[in-house]
C-alpha cells in the first residue's frame, strides 16, 4: 500500500469493507482536516480511528497522490463519463454538480461493467439499487442522486427512454428543520468576542443566508442607502435581495472600520481570499459552547431560525420564500411545521381532565 505525507497528514490507500478508500491519518482524533471538507463521501471510521474517502482519481488529485487506473471501466465507459462531463459543463452546471453526477454514473458503470452500455435497461438499475444502494445502507437521497445521473445520461445523451415507474425511487425523507429560540440565537450571536466572528454569524441570521452565500459576499453588495443586501449567483445561479436591519448595518460599519478588505466582505488570513468555511463553523461551535447550549447547532440552524421567526412574527410565506431564495413554495412550507405561532393557541384536551 502506498502512503504519502501531505501537510502533516498521512494518506494511505486501503481496502475497507470491500471498497477502495483513502485513509487519512492525523494526530488529533475526531478533527476533520480542512482539505477533506469538499471531498464527497468523507466518513469517520471507529474501527480505523480515522477519516477515509473514496479512492478515485479526483480524490487522489486533491490529496496529491498518483492517479490510479480504474480496472473496472473500459475505454467506452471513460468516453461516456467524459461525454457526460462536457455536456453538463456546456449547460453551465456547477463544478460540484458535474463531479457528483459523474461520480454517481461511474459507480453505476462499475456494477454493470459486464454489459455494453447500450444494452443497459431498467432491470439493471433495480438490481443496482438492491445489491449496492440498499445492501450498503446508503441514504434515499443518494439513491435518487444516482438515478438522476443515470436518467440524465441515458435519456438526454443516449436518447434512450428509461421508464421512471420501473426505477425504484424512494420517497424523499422530510426531516423537520432545526430551530433555535430567539433567546438562544441572541446568546449565540453575543458570545463571540471577535468582531469578525460576531458580524458573520449575525449576518447569517439577520438575512437568512447560506454559508456559501455569506463567504462569497463582497463589500459593494451591502447597500446601506437602500438598506438591502444583494446576494449574487446563489443556489440555482439566482440573484436576490434581502433587507438589512439597522442593527446589523451598525455592526457591519464597526467591522468595516476595523478591517481592511480587498475583495470579499469576510476574508481569512490571506488578503483577497474568502474566509474558510471550516473556520466559520469553528467560530459558531465556540460561541455555542460558551453559551452552554447542548444542541448540535450548525450554521444552517441560524437560517432555519430566521425563516421560522419571520413566520411566527406574521410575515407572509411568499415573502419568506423570496428572502430565502427558494424556487418552490413547497420548500418554504416546511417551516409551518415548526412554527409555534398557531400551536400555542391550541388547548390540549389533557387540560380538561
Amino acid at each position: 500500500m502506498k502512503t504519502i505525507e501531505l501537510e502533516g497528514l498521512q494518506v494511505e490507500a486501503i481496502l475497507h469493507e470491500g471498497e477502495k478508500r483513502l485513509r487519512i491519518g492525523f494526530s488529533e482524533t475526531g478533527y476533520l482536516p480542512s482539505i477533506l471538507l469538499k471531498i464527497k463521501g468523507c466518513l469517520w471510521s471507529k474501527t480505523l480511528k480515522s477519516w477515509h474517502v473514496p479512492d478515485n482519481n479526483f480524490n487522489r488529485k486533491k490529496l496529491s497522490m498518483a492517479p490510479i487506473h480504474d480496472e473496472f471501466l473500459d475505454e467506452t465507459h471513460h468516453q461516456a463519463l467524459e461525454q457526460m462531463k462536457l455536456w453538463m459543463q456546456s449547460r453551465r452546471y456547477s463544478d460540484q454538480t458535474v463531479q457528483t453526477y459523474c461520480d454517481a454514473l461511474k459507480v453505476f458503470f462499475r456494477h454493470t461493467q459486464h454489459k455494453p452500455i447500450e444494452t443497459i435497461d431498467e432491470q439493471d438499475i433495480v438490481l443496482f439499487n438492491n445489491h449496492y444502494i440498499l445492501k450498503k445502507g446508503y441514504s434515499s437521497s443518494y439513491q435518487n442522486q444516482v438515478v438522476n445521473a443515470i436518467k440524465l445520461y441515458f435519456g438526454t445523451l443516449l436518447h434512450k427512454t428509461l421508464r421512471p415507474e420501473i426505477i425504484h425511487r424512494p420517497k424523499r425523507e422530510k426531516p423537520l428543520p432545526n430551530v433555535l429560540s430567539k433567546a438562544e440565537v441572541k446568546q449565540i450571536l453575543e458570545a463571540p468576542t471577535n468582531l469578525k466572528h460576531r458580524a458573520m454569524l449575525s449576518l447569517i441570521y439577520s438575512c437568512g443566508l447560506r454559508r456559501s452565500e455569506l463567504l462569497s459576499l463582497k463589500p459593494k453588495e451591502v447597500d446601506s442607502h437602500r438598506m438591502l443586501l444583494i446576494i449574487r449567483q446563489a443556489k440555482g445561479k439566482k440573484d436576490r435581495i434581502t433587507p438589512l436591519s439597522p442593527k446589523i448595518l451598525e455592526l457591519l460599519r464597526s467591522y468595516f472600520s476595523a478591517y481592511r478588505l480587498k475583495v470579499y466582505l469576510f476574508e481569512g488570513q490571506n488578503p483577497g481570499q474568502p474566509y474558510h468555511e471550516r473556520s466559520l463553523a469553528n467560530a459558531l461551535n465556540l460561541a455555542v459552547q460558551k453559551c452552554g447550549i447542548k444542541k448540535p447547532v450548525t450554521l444552517h440552524w441560524l437560517r432555519h431560525s430566521y425563516a421560522t421567526h419571520l413566520l411566527e412574527s406574521g410575515t407572509d410565506l411568499r415573502y419568506i420564500q423570496e428572502l430565502l431564495g427558494h424556487s418552490s413554495s413547497r420548500t418554504t412550507e416546511i417551516y409551518t411545521h415548526v412554527s409555534n405561532h398557531n400551536l400555542q393557541q391550541i388547548k390540549s384536551p389533557f387540560d380538561d381532565l
